[in-house]
């Protein structure tokens, strides 16, 4: 499927990505899914924390990379649930652990190293692509899949 919404972005500050998070998660509603990629240190996990400050999850609350449990759950204006599928063996173990319940449950779902779903992969999505300039500088790739791409098309300018 192609994305009905694409824009690219440049993030040169850590600044520029934690805003870009926060602005995620304020416009975030239940049952978004947002879907990271990017190589190892892009900033998959600096993003969802700042996603998740945008829902207002708790200071208390530090977001982590779930890369050994595979899932972490935080209190929010919605819940955030922050999957990393990085060590995830295959699709049919994805729904043995009853993931499919979080990714279309009442929360957001922000899943790194999506490609891991496969088939699974949903229909309706944000997916964002990192990739690192330098040391501090990122560049992202927004498209969005589906319903979600109507209502977010007007948060992000064409570029």
């Amino acid at each position: 499927m192609s994305p009905s919404l694409q824009r690219s972005l440049n993030l040169p500050t850590l600044k520029d990505t934690i805003a870009l998070g926060r602005h995620l998660g304020n416009v975030a509603e239940p049952r978004d899914i947002f879907t990271l990629s990017g190589d190892l240190g892009a900033g998959k996990t600096t993003l969802t924390q700042a996603i998740g400050q945008g829902i207002g999850v708790p200071m208390d609350c530090y977001i982590t990379s779930p890369t050994f449990s595979l899932l972490h759950e935080y209190p929010g204006r919605i819940p955030l649930y922050h999957m990393d599928l990085y060590r995830l063996g295959s699709e049919d173990e994805f729904v043995d652990l009853g993931f499919e319940e979080y990714m279309y449950g009442d929360g957001l779902t922000v899943i790194e190293w999506p490609d891991r779903l496969g088939s699974l992969m949903p229909e309706s999505r944000l997916h964002l692509e990192l990739t690192i300039i330098d040391e501090i500088s990122r560049s992202i790739v927004i498209s969005g899949f589906g319903e979600i791409s109507a209502r977010l098309s007007s948060f992000f300018p064409v570029t």
